[in-house]
């Protein structure tokens, strides 16, 4: 039985250590360079001589000394897992309207479609576009004229137990501004609606996009499904607390594997067992599956390099959001419908603050005469040492645009950081 994180993280490791190699052969077509890429970066989370530190010294006694990891940036690490999930819901949290009610979307396909965007990887390059042109036009006929809705856009490949599952999840602002300036609300998601244009507007985009090769799954789709794909509106969540857990809640979808590490129980050396909670029975489910499966089950869900998971639309797309804000907050408030305390902006923690909040101690004090350790060195495997001195490090800009945040990443399954003597 595996019993903390540290354990799950090496147990974790430890499979992709014995079959990475196995499972490549068995599927050439995963031994790309970036997949390798990737599984180098999460083997070597956690080794500051691979993936680089930040040094910081005592010059008060001279003896205080501490070493902390650089985060691996791997998708594929578990343990880089809560850091990458607090920038991600820092970034998000900053797009949200303050005073604006937001609405969590889904918007699912049917299996069938699943081996398609499977062997087709480029067409998920075409799906949140068309996510969001669905929605536009539905928002506009639900309001009985043309309005522009805000919609967040998260792409996600896998479900709950690993398996490719791919679908839609969106954050979409409560209505809409038309050309007059005016905000009409959405307060009611007729589902027959939303289903059938999702299943015209993503049906139409394949076909589009591969021809011929997928008229069988076309026109399947059309006979089987006449009621339109699966859609779900959030109607649980008030429209006061929906902005506030929206961004969290979504996180793991975005930046995160598909199984966390308390949820792996057991590795034999062939086989993996770990737990779920079933959309189906809404109970936790336990499955065993072989190492290459499980392997599978992490791998398939890779992006190219450089494709972005969520993307913004409408007045929340970057070139509009600023310059429309104030005309959608004046609308919201000429219909009396800003909300305080909507959306919760999320400020980014440091390593320092991340540390304290997680082991409730200050990592940069120093354990010999209490006084606080400075910043001394910086070293990165690429660019060597970039930093060394008693200057601010703040005010000097690492070389080529590396960020502050890269360096002061700290790793929950590492607290016992490296010391030197």
């Amino acid at each position: 039985m595996i019993e903390n994180n540290v354990k799950h993280a090496n147990v974790y490791k430890q499979i992709f250590i014995d079959h990475w190699d196995g499972f490549k052969k068995a599927n050439p077509w995963y031994g790309t360079d970036h997949c390798n890429e990737l599984v180098s970066k999460m083997l070597s989370c956690g080794d500051p001589k691979h993936i680089g530190f930040a040094e910081y010294q005592c010059f008060g006694c001279g003896r205080g000394n501490r070493v902390v990891p650089m985060s691996c940036k791997s998708y594929l690490c578990l343990s880089c897992g809560k850091v990458h999930t607090d920038n991600w819901v820092c970034q998000v949290s900053k797009a949200l309207l303050e005073g604006m009610v937001y609405r969590h979307i889904v918007l699912t396909m049917p299996s069938l479609l699943w081996s398609l965007f499977s062997m087709y990887g480029y067409l998920l390059n075409f799906l949140p576009k068309c996510g969001a042109e669905c929605l536009k036009e539905f928002f506009s006929e639900v309001a009985g004229r043309e309005i522009e809705g805000g919609f967040i856009i998260i792409l996600q490949t896998h479900g709950r137990s690993g398996t490719y599952n791919v679908h839609l999840h969106i954050i979409a602002t409560g209505g809409g501004i038309d050309n007059n300036s005016n905000w009409f609300e959405i307060r009611y998601y007729p589902y027959k609606l939303l289903s059938k244009k999702w299943q015209k507007y993503l049906l139409k985009m394949i076909e589009e996009q591969c021809g011929s090769s997928a008229a069988d799954y076309v026109y399947t789709c059309r006979s089987r499904y006449t009621q339109g794909f699966v859609t779900y509106v959030d109607t649980k969540n008030t429209l006061e607390s929906c902005g506030e857990i929206l961004a969290t809640y979504l996180a793991k979808y975005v930046v995160t594997p598909p199984i966390s590490v308390r949820r792996i129980k057991e590795y034999n050396g062939s086989s993996v067992s770990y737990v779920y909670k079933s959309h189906k029975t809404e109970k936790v489910e336990r499955e065993t599956v072989g190492v290459y499966e499980f392997i599978e089950r992490m791998i398939q869900h890779i992006v190219a390099k450089g494709f972005k998971r969520i993307r913004y639309y409408g007045i929340q797309a970057p070139c509009k959001f600023e310059k429309i804000k104030e005309a959608v907050l004046a609308a919201l408030k000429k219909v009396g419908r800003i909300v305080s305390g909507a959306v919760k902006i999320i400020k980014t923690m440091n390593y320092r603050q991340r540390f304290m909040e997680s082991i409730k101690r200050d990592p940069i004090i120093c354990p010999y005469c209490g006084a606080e350790m400075e910043l001394f060195r910086m070293w990165h495997p690429k660019y060597g040492t970039f930093y060394e001195g008693f200057v601010d490090f703040i005010a000097k800009s690492p070389p080529n645009s590396i960020a502050e945040n890269d360096f002061f990443e700290y790793n929950e399954n590492y607290e016992q950081l490296l010391l030197l003597s």
